[in-house]
């Protein structure tokens, strides 16, 4: 049977040791009194409920699934389910980083971050029907009317009601400008009252009975809007309207007509939804509700990365202990357990390849991840505006590689973790199959990995002519002229500074390429992401590493921080020389790609 202890001491270690993030939180004044001690106890609590309460549903809700009635629509989610939810919203949960004017707690996204990736670790179908209501609180937030908020956001906050998003439509995924479900004015043309009609496709948590109403984010088109995706709007429509004293009225004409066959997520309700007259409100201007959405959107492909952190982590546990268990052969370098018939394989190198790539993927991951959050705590309220648009600047760069990289490297390490297992990976029991089949739809929902890879390049790099990839390279300049001369950081620091050059001679002739054939732009970006991914990743394994082997020579004898070295080690030598041949075949052009008509005849 599968187990999870939530990786606290790491999480506490990037929090406090690395980022130092109680000294950066006091300076904005939101959080001029946040502490170590108070952030530790949140996260302490958050992976108790996160272990006990939903992880003993991971198994039982992946084979049970969900259950439609066609005749009433409802969908009965997994058994547990429902009482967890309910547990999650009497504990606060649901408000920790919402604002305090609509009940929420008001702590830092760092703390919601380190939440989440327990959750997702213990039961990422569980974890989506909560998760997706950040997004849709955001995103009301952002863009709604001050009735809208009003209405919706303290229902949010509480966890009584959820939010969806409501893109996809059969004939149109990441092409939302073909979408066709249109909406029409209703009533006073000053109300912002409107009724949709159309129908969408994968929609997580799109139906269930775990909250008392659903509150849809759904883009439709209005009469005589402009094609593309210049002529989309954004509507709240809620699964109950709602009377004007607030209580719930009757249900709006929006219904779940089928579940996804999926093969992985099962816990998940992922819907067919239909709207035949659904009421619902305008959310921001008309015509822009993309970038009203894409508030939403942003929210929910850092959401994606840290659900493939967490199956990362969870994984790699689970290798770990079956590892140094299994007996199987004996060590080519000699007997190891004198006193087994056989040595647990945990000694033989390939072994330790497979689970190290995976502990490497979780702890840079968990510190790229907890690196955006706390940017995003800056960006809002930071009391320096240029702080703040340093901040904004990195975190819009560094989102796509959080979604792509991660969610790779999470189809990567869980595969690699079932392979330690071998034949006992492979079936039910080990509930290993079910972290690499769960982690497979990260890389395609939210904008797929390629999409990703377009924004990173197309519009975050060459967009801004380099400028915002030149704000995290002066964060690696910095660090290379910090530890460039100390010999213990050299097997760090030298390869890191090298990438970073090389990255930037290969933005450069990228971007003169894409002037003459705009698809070398697509026939790189990939590649490109990878590498970037990497350059990332790299910066914080030097960081962590850094503080190690300061803690190391101060003479702390914590084992915790040699094997951080030994795995900052392993990262570099190992996993980093990927660049090498991803620059390479970046390099290489769109002819062996587009050139190839009679190949795919």
């Amino acid at each position: 049977m599968p187990q999870y202890t939530p990786p606290l001491r790491d999480m506490q270690f990037v929090l406090h040791e690395v980022f130092k993030v109680s000294d950066a939180l006091n300076l904005l004044p939101r959080y001029a009194e946040m502490d170590a001690d108070t952030l530790n106890a949140v996260l302490e609590a958050g992976g108790r409920f996160a272990a006990q309460v939903i992880f003993p549903l991971n198994r039982s809700g992946d084979e049970e699934g969900c259950t439609l009635d066609k005749t009433t629509h409802e969908v009965t989610p997994p058994s547990g389910f429902k009482a967890a939810y309910a547990q999650y919203v009497q504990g606060g949960w649901p408000a920790l980083s919402c604002a305090p004017e609509y009940g929420g707690q008001g702590l830092p996204f760092v703390v919601n971050q380190c939440f989440y990736e327990m959750l997702n670790s213990a039961n990422q179908a569980w974890a989506m029907y909560p998760g997706l209501s950040h997004g849709a609180y955001q995103a009301l937030q952002v863009h709604g009317t001050e009735a809208q908020k009003k209405l919706y956001l303290p229902k949010l906050v509480s966890g009584r009601w959820t939010g969806t998003m409501c893109l996809s439509e059969a004939h149109c995924g990441t092409d939302l400008g073909l979408l066709r479900t249109r909406a029409v004015p209703c009533g006073d043309p000053q109300s912002g009252a409107y009724r949709l009609t159309g129908s969408k496709i994968f929609i997580s948590a799109g139906e269930h009975n775990m909250a008392a109403n659903i509150v849809h984010l759904v883009l439709a088109r209005l009469p005589g809007a402009p094609p593309g995706s210049h002529g989309i709007s954004l509507f709240a429509v809620p699964k109950f309207n709602v009377n004007e004293d607030g209580s719930l009225g009757a249900r709006n004409a929006i219904f779940c007509t089928g579940l996804e066959r999926k093969m992985g997520i099962h816990g998940n309700a992922t819907c067919q939804i239909a709207l035949d007259g659904a009421f619902g409100t305008l959310v921001g201007a008309p015509h822009k509700g993309l970038a009203a959405m894409f508030v939403m959107m942003n929210a929910a492909r850092l959401g994606v990365g840290c659900q493939s952190l967490g199956l990362t982590e969870v994984a790699f546990q689970n290798a770990l202990t079956y590892a140094k268990e299994r007996l199987q052969m004996r060590s080519l370098s000699g007997i190891k357990a004198k006193d087994q018939p056989a040595d647990p394989i945990i000694f033989h190198p390939d072994v330790r390849r497979m689970l190290l790539t995976a502990k490497a993927y979780a702890e840079g991951g968990r510190a790229l991840a907890l690196y955006c959050a706390l940017l995003l705590d800056q960006e809002i309220d930071h009391p320096d505006e240029t702080v703040r648009q340093d901040a904004a600047d990195l975190v819009a760069l560094l989102t796509p590689i959080v979604k792509a990289f991660l969610t790779d490297n999470g189809h990567i390490a869980t595969n690699a973790c079932l392979q330690v297992l071998g034949g006992h990976g492979y079936i039910r029991e080990s509930g290993m199959e079910q972290f690499a089949r769960d982690n497979r739809i990260n890389m395609i929902y939210e904008g797929t990995n390629a999409i990703q890879a377009l924004d990173l390049l197309g519009r975050k790099v060459l967009g801004s002519h380099g400028a915002a990839l030149q704000k995290f390279g002066q964060l690696i300049a910095a660090l290379v002229d910090e530890e460039g001369v100390n010999e213990k950081m050299a097997e760090f620091i030298d390869p890191l500074a090298a990438l970073a050059a090389q990255v930037t001679k290969l933005t450069f002739e990228l971007g003169v390429r894409a002037l003459q054939n705009p698809d070398e732009i697509g026939a790189a970006a990939a590649d490109y992401l990878r590498v970037a991914g990497h350059l990332a990743l790299g910066y914080f394994w030097a960081r962590m590493a850094q503080v190690a082997l300061r803690e190391i020579t101060a003479g702390n004898a914590d084992p915790f921080y040699p094997a951080k070295v030994q795995t900052a080690r392993f990262y570099f030598a190992r996993l980093f020389p990927e660049t090498a041949s991803l620059m390479r075949t970046a390099h290489s052009g769109s002819r062996p790609l587009m050139d190839t008509d009679a190949a795919l005849a």
